[in-house]
């Protein structure tokens, strides 16, 4: 099933004290990359992020977060206060105060800067007791994540399909056009040479032999056939359970060389409209198939 790169996950969850929120996001990337952000304290979570990870991501750049925000309706305090650290900073101060003979007193912002006061929101987490929860927070918001970038996918699938069945019925048209050129190459090439005194027959051997030589130049059916074989080969990649982004990616551009093969043979304006049109239609395809994993 195709998938896209792009999505989104979210899994909410609780720890004694703490809501858990993690969120999954995905961007385009060629490769595979990941992205990691836990809270300091419980680094060791982020090998086992990536572990869990590795077997769902194949391509794309993948960025997880976790975070812990205090629960303050449990009832616990926002702040701790350090009660030994606090007194000997005031004995400290008092010392200093009757060794300079002006009374020193402490602010806010050093009680906050010693870490006399401090945030308890990380402290009371135990990562590897932790693990379980968030492992399943995780796990929830990589299935979230998953269904996004499939959803997305089915709607790439169908639009790719489409597309190229724009592209087929352009080079049926080219197909079906080609074989004329040759024609009125020689009908203009009489009329030049009667519009020039030279009147000659159709079946001057002269013309035949240019007009062979034209048609051999100009012939495109060795582009077309392959442009019906890379059609169906993209037809089954889009199918495919396995990623296909990289080798849709491939088959783009060698569609884009035939239809500029054609281009180049062409010496029609007719064609050469068509191959435009095809070019144009095609680079619409390679803008969607970089969002593919």
């Amino acid at each position: 099933m195709m998938n896209s790169m792009t999505g989104f996950g979210r899994a909410v969850a609780t720890l004694p004290h703490f809501n858990v929120r993690v969120e999954i996001s995905g961007v385009n990337r060629k490769q595979a990359e990941m992205a990691v952000n836990v809270p300091r304290s419980c680094s060791e979570w982020d090998g086992k992020i990536r572990q869990i990870l590795q077997g769902a991501i194949s391509r794309g750049r993948v960025n997880v977060s976790v975070n812990l925000e205090e629960n303050i309706q449990d009832g616990s305090d926002a702040l701790s206060l350090n009660q030994p650290k606090l007194a000997a900073f005031m004995a400290s101060l008092a010392q200093a105060s009757q060794l300079s003979g002006a009374a020193l007193l402490p602010t806010a912002s050093d009680l906050l800067r010693l870490d006399i006061i401090s945030d308890a929101s990380h402290q009371d987490v135990d990562p590897e007791e932790a693990w379980s929860t968030i492992e399943d927070a995780v796990k929830e918001a990589l299935s979230a994540f998953l269904m996004m970038r499939s959803t997305e996918g089915q709607h790439l699938h169908r639009d790719l399909l489409e597309r190229i069945a724009v592209l087929a019925d352009l080079k049926e048209k080219i197909a079906e056009h080609a074989p004329e050129v040759p024609v009125r190459l020689r009908e203009a090439m009489v009329k030049r040479l009667n519009e020039a005194g030279l009147p000659v027959s159709l079946d001057d051997e002269r013309i035949v032999r240019e007009i062979a030589l034209f048609a051999d130049k100009c012939d495109i059916s060795e582009e077309t056939t392959r442009l019906d074989s890379h059609f169906a080969q993209f037809k089954a990649l889009c199918a495919a359970d396995s990623p296909s982004g990289r080798p849709l990616d491939f088959l783009c551009q060698e569609i884009f060389r035939e239809f500029n093969t054609i281009g180049s043979k062409a010496n029609d304006a007719t064609l050469a409209h068509l191959v435009v049109t095809a070019k144009t239609e095609l680079e619409k395809i390679r803008e969607q198939v970089q969002n593919i994993e």
